[in-house]
């Protein structure tokens, strides 16, 4: 097995087609795979085989996807660093892979150079910016190796075609995500699993890749936005990836370019549907915008359909996972919208050679409408994290990924997540799903964002407390919210006391923050439970 043949494979077809644009710059399909050829060929060379990891820490641009297709020819394992990560944990990752290469921006460069020399693992720096002069020292970390540039690594081979054979089974990509107690743990997801991921999307009827699509990749494609790329590339689309991410940015290229597809997280819908100039931009190129990455509200949906037409779909989907498992289409959304209001809260079906149950604590299947633990298998799903047995054996058990999360299941099949197990708040011993409260808050005409959170109770031993952004020229008071809530929610479900704030905390990939927005009200407790 080999994914980087799926590139040489569309050069032969689409030699002078457009593969890939990034801000002022693109590449061709054949540009692209002879780019991926040197860089296969240069890492080879320099000894490194099947197993050997290999990092990236930029913000997005285009060298990124040019990375990434290299390390399929060469049969590396990826292990993409979100940008925002500090210093000390793009050390732990570069000692825990461990990685052998390390590609990183000049806006990077000071912490790359010093994570190395901590990490101590011998990791070979490489300089991606052009006009950067290589040194072989910083005040960060005067003991570094010297840096390599990313043209020069790329001078140094040919760009004939390279194909390592791989095991299906062989690790692909470290997908790095935060646990429970806040340290970073990795997926191992194989080969096959991201040809499975791949398959998915290429079987999909309404966003499948071909040569006509225009892809917008919005949020960090070393992430869950650029999981199209493989499918992408496989079907001779365009990929535009967007270098920094703004509600701006956003339209003025779908108008420009006449962006066809794109992923957004909710957040990201929040501050298109905010932003002051959207609805009088030509967005009508766009037949399929998919939503996900965090649960998102009914009414948002009813916003993002209104805004963008009858072509919203949504997925769920996680690291451990590799694919979007469960899936909405715009047809099931425009159905929901118009007779199944009950369906906007279900973020979907099954998809293809997936299987989702709903289990309880000693993992037996639940009936319809009973909330339990939704658990996962197929062959896009992951079966370990990178060396850690016991977390591996917590999350994977019998074949399934086993989620965390809580959801019920409709008798037709549709999955309704209610929360984290983690997020549950549990109030005079009622359980309360903060997505369940937020829902409702955001039918409110004056809430833009809200976060709700478990606080500290003495009486009930933990309160809902909602954190919320109010839209411009709306003044929000808390006895107002109060009163929207009562009307839709039972008694203890309403939030007992209300902030307002200029804007909530997002994490690295533009999720909203959660354990940001609680913590201050836990610090100083000995558990996050009371």
């Amino acid at each position: 097995m080999n994914l980087g043949t799926y590139l040489t494979r569309s050069a032969r077809y689409w030699p002078d087609a457009t593969a890939l644009v990034c801000g002022e710059r693109s590449w061709s399909y054949g540009e692209l795979d002879g780019a991926t050829n040197r860089l296969a060929s240069a890492l080879v060379a320099r000894g490194l085989r099947p197993g050997d990891a290999v990092a990236s820490l930029a913000w997005n641009r285009g060298e990124l996807v040019e990375v990434e297709f290299a390390l399929y020819k060469a049969g590396l394992t990826r292990a993409p660093i979100n940008a925002r990560l500090g210093r000390g944990e793009i050390e732990h990752i570069l000692r825990y892979a461990p990685v052998r290469v390390l590609v990183f921006d000049a806006e990077h460069r000071e912490d790359a150079l010093a994570a190395i020399a901590a990490a101590g693992t011998g990791c070979v720096p490489v300089l991606l910016d052009e006009g950067e002069e290589p040194d072989t020292t910083t005040d960060a970390a005067p003991d570094a190796t010297a840096v390599l540039g990313y043209r020069a690594l790329l001078g140094e081979a040919a760009d004939a075609p390279v194909a390592v054979e791989v095991d299906e089974d062989a690790p692909c990509v470290l997908n790095f995500t935060s646990g429970s107690t806040g340290a970073l743990k990795a997926a191992v997801q194989t080969f096959g699993n991201r040809v499975a991921n791949m398959r998915k999307q290429l079987m999909s009827d309404e966003s499948r890749p071909g040569p006509g699509t225009r892809y917008l990749a919005c949020g960090p494609i070393t992430h869950a936005t650029g999981m199209t790329l493989l499918a992408g590339v496989f079907g001779g689309s365009t990929t535009h990836v967007l270098p920094s991410w703004s509600a701006e940015a956003f339209v003025d290229t779908v108008e420009k370019e006449r962006i066809t597809a794109t992923f957004l997280v909710p957040a990201m819908i929040n501050m298109v549907l905010a932003h002051p100039d959207a609805a009088g931009r030509d967005l009508s190129s766009l037949t399929s915008v998919r939503v996900g990455g965090a649960p998102i509200s009914p009414q948002r949906l009813r916003d993002a359909v209104r805004f963008f037409g009858p072509v919203v779909a949504q997925g769920y989907g996680l690291g451990e996972t590799t694919s979007v498992v469960a899936g909405l289409s715009s047809q099931e959304i425009a159905h929901a919208v118009a007779d199944d209001p009950e369906l906007l809260q279900s973020c979907g079906r099954a998809m293809y050679d997936t299987e989702i149950r709903v289990v309880d604590d000693a993992g037996r299947p639940l009936p319809p409408r009973e909330v339990g633990e939704v658990i996962v298998r197929g062959p896009d799903c992951v079966r370990e994290y990178w060396q850690e047995p016991e977390l591996s054996a917590q999350t994977f058990r019998d074949g399934w990924v086993h989620t965390g999360d809580l959801a019920w299941m409709r008798e037709d099949g549709y999955l309704f997540l209610v929360d984290r197990k983690k997020d549950m708040i549990i109030s005079g011993g009622f359980n309360i799903y903060c997505t369940e409260v937020e829902a409702a808050l955001y039918e409110h005409p004056g809430v833009q964002e809200v976060c709700v959170i478990g606080v500290p109770d003495e009486k009930w031993g933990e309160a809902v407390k909602a954190v919320i952004v109010p839209r411009p020229g709306h003044a929000l008071t808390a006895d107002g919210i109060a009163a929207f809530c009562a009307e839709r929610l039972d008694r203890f479900k309403k939030p007992k006391t209300v902030d307002f704030v200029g804007e909530l905390p997002h994490n690295r990939n533009g999720k909203l923050d959660r354990k940001a927005v609680r913590e201050p009200f836990w610090a100083g407790a000995d558990r996050r439970v009371n």
